[in-house]
Order: C-alpha cells, then structure tokens, then sequence
C-alpha cells in the first residue's frame, strides 16, 4: 500500500508530464499555424482578396459603374491606396466591356479605335500583388480614355485566342483596374 507522500509524489510527476505534453502540442500547433499562416489568414477573412489589400471589396463587385459578368469564377482583388485591380474569368467579357461603355453598343471589340493588341506572349503574369492564374497571350487592353461611357477611368485587359482576326477565348481571363473613389 502507498503512503500519503508517494501518492502525492506520483500525481506531481503525471502532473509534470502532463504539462509538458501539453507545451508541445501548443508549441506545435502555434508553429504549425505561423508556417501556414498566409493560407490560413486571408485578408478580411475573404478568399478572393490577394494579401496586401488594404481595403474590403463587397461581394458584388462593381467596376466601371457596372458589376463584373455574373459568370464570373476565379476572383481575386487586390486594393490598395485608393485602387482596385480584379481577376476573373468570364464568357461574357465582350458584354462586360459593351456595359461599361468602353464598347459603343454593336462595335467590333478588336476595332483599333476602342482597344490595342499587346503582349502575345504564352503567359503574362497578373500585375504585381493580385493572385491568382495568369493571363494566357495575346491579349487586348481597354481604357476609358477618350470613352464617353460609365467606363471612365477604367482599364481592362482580357485574353484573346490565337485564332487569326480576332476572338476571345471562351471563357476569357481578364484583369480590371480601377479607382475605388
């Protein structure tokens, strides 16, 4: 039979073991998290947000005085300073650009008066600090400039096939810029 003083012994060395079990397990998790943490922790707790972004985007995003296409999957943002830059990919971009006003109603989205082909690289990184899949080339880039539409001081670049004479691919990849003020 054990005395008092064994017992008590006993309980204080499961006690001790106990407790340094538990230290490990939470230095273990609290490492484990700190290693994960950017995949764990995205900014405002809003997956489509790109780390960095200093401010909140609603769920319905609107650019150009227009929601992105409802279509759209695979969103990512990035806001900063004022800015917002928006990735997605969408059939019905060449709609999208007609809503914004960076189109005329019926014109010809690869008529050189309302856009430019730019780079035809195989794959263009999206701009620095947005996520997400790159741009797939060529690409076509629009702006508001000299556009008299909701689009002002909007900028789209969307991915074009590599069919000779001008089309989007379906679905098409496109990059938003714009002022959030």
């Amino acid at each position: 039979m054990l005395t008092v003083a064994e017992t008590a012994s006993r309980a204080r060395r499961r006690l001790s073991c106990l407790g340094i079990a538990v230290l490990v397990l939470a230095v273990s998790a609290g490492g484990s998290a700190w290693v994960f943490r950017d995949d764990l922790f995205q900014p405002f707790g809003d997956d489509r947000a790109c780390r960095g972004s200093d401010l909140r985007l609603p769920d319905a995003i609107r650019a150009g005085g227009v929601p992105i296409p409802a279509d759209a999957e695979d969103v990512h943002y990035l806001t900063r300073n004022g800015t917002a830059e928006v990735t997605f990919v969408s059939g019905l971009v060449p709609e999208y650009l007609h809503r914004t006003g960076l189109l005329p109603d019926g014109a010809d989205p690869f008529d050189q008066r309302y856009g430019t082909k730019a780079v035809a690289g195989p794959e263009i990184p999206l701009p620095d600090g947005l996520c997400g899949s790159a741009l797939r080339g060529p690409v076509r880039i629009y702006g508001s400039q000299g556009s008299t539409g909701t689009g002002s001081g909007l900028g789209v670049m969307v991915e074009c096939s590599d069919v000779p004479g001008g089309v989007f691919r379906v679905p098409a990849r496109a990059v938003i810029a714009f002022s959030l003020g």
